[in-house]
Parts: structure tokens; sequence; C-alpha cells
């Protein structure tokens, strides 16, 4: 039986947290690194590297050597991609391939982060749960579709091979070592420090990302294969979230409230402007479409069959507020 745990995505934001928890929990861990990734993340820890890349599937191999655990928390993470097939090779080609490559390994369980991305929503606006209907027409957006796919690999690989897998579907995690930081890390840091002044109402579910990473370890303690288990927290209108935000950071929150059809010519120049000069878009056609979209969700059965105790949205807040202004990132004005 293999003695490490291997953990794909560990430089970033949940999977630095995954790795926290798990050798907390005495795991020794291996870290499947790109090479030239930041490593800041992992200050602290005790782990072995390799380096390896969800789009170079010959590295998979060596990683998984002598594994008994695998975290597959890896994924290219972009709102915008001017070239769809990159994104859709790491994330679904990349995930299939290490799911094959982990079971001829002889991986003993696998815990695959997926994302509420890949499941459905209620029509009227109520949480929903590991078993809304979704079909793949339903889903906006690039990342969001290369989620659904894996994520249907994955299934589809656990129903015909016998891959001994549970999935996890994160929410919207915030809190500490949100490096990048993700597109609502720095929703937080622009209205802590008093750059938006207005924004598109929406709905969405926070999460603190150190509940999320225990949620990964509870999967692998308790999960059964085959299922899934949201990891969320508490549903937020995003003009709550901004005043709930502004309190905690002492500034005044966002009040201007526009309508999606107002930004459309915006989306589209910020499109085109992404296209020739290579920068990352603030708004795109789709994000405009899924804020249509209230993301609620219940992680009711995480909770009955995994023992997940999420804290309140206002800690993940005030965590992550500290983080980046202990970082630099925040600068009221």
């Amino acid at each position: 039986m293999g003695e490490y745990t291997l953990i794909t995505g560990a430089t970033g934001f949940v999977g630095s947290a995954v790795a926290r928890v798990l050798q907390q929990r005495g795991h020794r861990i291996r870290l499947m690194v790109r090479a030239g990734a930041d490593l800041s993340n992992l200050e602290g820890l005790d782990f072995e590297r390799v380096t390896g890349d969800l789009t170079a599937p010959d590295s998979f191999a060596a990683a998984l050597e002598n594994c008994r655990y695998l975290f597959h928390v890896a994924a290219d993470y972009r709102l915008w991609v001017p070239d769809p097939a990159v994104m859709m090779r790491a994330n679904v080609e990349g995930t299939r391939r290490l799911m094959l490559a982990a079971q001829a390994a002889g991986v003993e369980k696998i815990v695959y982060c997926s994302s509420v991305a890949a499941l459905g929503l209620t029509k009227d606006a109520s949480p929903a749960n590991e078993t809304t209907p979704i079909t793949e027409h339903d889903v906006i957006g690039v990342y969001k579709r290369s989620k659904y796919r894996a994520e249907q690999e994955v299934l589809k690989l656990v129903r015909e091979n016998g891959l001994p897998a549970v999935i996890v579907n994160p929410s919207t995690p915030v809190g500490p070592r949100d490096i990048k930081p993700t597109p609502t890390g720095q929703m937080i840091v622009d209205v802590a420090s008093g750059r938006m002044p207005a924004y598109v109402d929406s709905g969405l579910n926070i999460v603190h990302v150190d509940d999320v990473a225990e949620g990964h370890a509870l999967a692998l303690e308790r999960g059964t294969i085959g299922e899934k288990y949201i990891l969320g927290g508490e549903n937020y209108m995003l003009g709550d979230l901004f005043s709930l935000i502004g309190e905690v950071a002492c500034v005044r929150p966002p009040r201007i409230k526009l309508r999606q059809s107002w930004l459309q010519p915006v989306a589209v120049v910020s499109e085109w402007m992404a296209r020739g000069f290579g920068v990352e878009p603030r708004v795109t056609r789709e994000t405009l479409a899924m804020s249509r979209k209230k993301m609620y969700f219940t992680s009711l059965k995480a909770q009955e069959q995994l023992g997940y105790a999420p804290r309140p949205a206002r800690d993940a807040v005030a965590d992550a507020i500290t983080w980046f202004r202990e970082h630099g990132r925040i600068r009221t004005r």
C-alpha cells in the first residue's frame, strides 16, 4: 500500500488549504507542481515535490508512484480564455488521464475537486443540491463547461471502470492565501479599497476556503465512492455581500446597481481589447450572462453524511480582508 498522498494544485488557493489540512491529519504529502510555479502558499509545509502538469500526462506516473490517495485540485481557472481548447485540454482531458493513471498506479481512493459550476440551478432561485438537473446546454462559460465535462468524465470512469473517486463541489471560497487573486478575491479587494463605484447584482454562495479544505479531508474519510458533496457556506445577494465587506473593512460599499444590459457594450469592447492586447477583461458577455442566475446551493448532504460544518460567511470575509491587508493588496483611500 502506498505511503504518500498526492495533491495537485497545491500551490493555489484551495489546494494549499487542502495540503495544510491533510498534513495536520498526519498525511505524508507529495505535491505535483508545475515547473516555475510560485511556491509562496506552501510556506511552512513539509512535502515532497514532483514536477508535473495537467497538459503533460507523461508526468503522472512518477507523481503517483507509491501513493495511497490522490486529491485532484488543480484546474485552469480563468473566466476569460482566448482559446477555449487550452482550458478543455487541461481540465477535461488532463483530469481523465490523471484518473486513469491513478487507477493504474493502484491508488486506493481519490477525491476530485469539481465545482458548483458543474451542478444545476433551480428555476425559482431556491438552493440547488447535488441532484438538481443539468445539461451541458445549461452551462454558461468555458470554465464552467470544462468543469461540467470533467465531472462527467470522472462519473463515467466510476461507473464503467470502478474508479474509486469521490467528488466534492466547492461553491465560492474566500479567505487567506488567495494569491492570484481569484475573481471573488479581487472583488473583495476592490470593495475594501473603495475602488468599486457600481455593480451588477447577482447571487452566490460564500464559504471559507479552510472549510472547503476540511470538506476534502472528510470526503476521503467518510465519503462514498461515486457520490458528490457540495462544500458551501451561506447564500448572499452580491449587494448584501458588498455591504458585509464594507462593514468589515470599515469602508462605504458600492451603492449604484447597474442593469446587465447597460454593460453589454462595455463587455464587447473589453473582449476586443483582451484579444488585441492580451489583457484579461474585467467584464465579459459570459460573466454578464452568468450574473443573471442566482448561484444558491445547500450543503445539507455534506453536513449530514460527512460531518461538514462551515463557519459564517462573515468570518471568511474577515479572514480574506486581513490577509489581503497584511500582503499589501488593500489600500483604503
